[in-house]
């Protein structure tokens, strides 16, 4: 969960702007999943020609037409996206033509498909690409750790200027990865193959809470004790198993002011 890099403007700038400042940060032998809203033949492939290894993952937008060139297995084929003139004036690097991944399964007996960069059916086994795009809900997790534990539910920040925003921005994304980093040095001390994600991070945040108030008032020679015990805390910490998700999202009726009345009808 750690956080590699951080793109914010003004809310009148379009997000598939702020994606593209995002590509030069991307690390080199790297997978990076997309919202089907991020489809765009340029960003993608200029995201994935501009390092070593950069991957893309998303998810197979509507309508979308492609060629394809054959199968490489049961739901699984190598197509042709072509590119349209103003996509390639606006990607100068945009080739005519880019061979991307098809890949298809069923998901309680509904069909979802996904585009990838990944092409190689042998380093990249159909089986494991189908089951990553399931892992991109874990950013939604990280944002739900920064907006409800460290920022309390509060619907502003405290600034009120635009660059004391973007400070205060910055300094919630530090934080956030301090205590996430504290939470892999964790992990190391535990018994056991456990990941970071596996910890509670409400949890870890109140242990570095606690710590960090307790410090200033502590001797030099006492803060390696406390580290320790610090750390000695990790098993409490993890969290049980995850369960699937028991009901299908749909989306929930608008609030209305006035109350409902099942008995309206009889008092007419």
């Amino acid at each position: 969960h750690l956080i590699t890099g951080s793109a914010f403007d003004d809310y009148t700038v379009n997000e598939m702007v702020l994606a593209e400042k995002l590509i030069e940060s991307t690390p080199d032998n790297s997978l990076t999943l997309f919202d089907r809203g991020f489809y765009s033949l340029g960003l993608l492939h200029k995201w994935q020609s501009t390092g070593n290894e950069r991957h893309w993952l998303i998810p197979l937008k509507k309508n979308l037409q492609y060629d394809v060139i054959r199968s490489l297995g049961r739901n699984d084929k190598l197509v042709r996206l072509t590119s349209n003139p103003r996509a390639r004036k606006l990607w100068p690097e945009l080739p005519n033509d880019i061979e991307v991944r098809l890949i298809t399964r069923k998901i309680n007996g509904k069909s979802q498909s996904v585009l990838t960069s990944m092409i190689d059916p042998m380093r990249y086994p159909s089986a494991d690409i189908g089951d990553l795009y399931s892992h991109r809900w874990e950013i939604e997790l990280g944002y739900r750790e920064q907006k409800q534990y460290m920022l309390g539910n509060r619907l502003t920040l405290r600034s009120r200027l635009p660059e004391l925003v973007k400070q205060e921005l910055w300094g919630i994304l530090l934080t956030y990865n301090l205590i996430r980093y504290q939470m892999v040095k964790m992990c190391q001390t535990l018994k056991g193959n456990y990941l970071p994600y596996q910890l509670s991070f409400n949890g870890s945040l109140a242990h570095v809470m606690r710590l960090l108030v307790g410090l200033p008032y502590s001797s030099p020679g006492a803060i390696p004790r406390q580290l320790k015990h610090f750390y000695s805390m990790a098993d409490s910490l993890i969290l049980e198993p995850r369960r699937g998700r028991t009901f299908p999202r749909t989306v929930k009726p608008r609030p209305t002011r006035y109350p409902k009345n099942k008995d309206a009808a009889h008092l007419k």
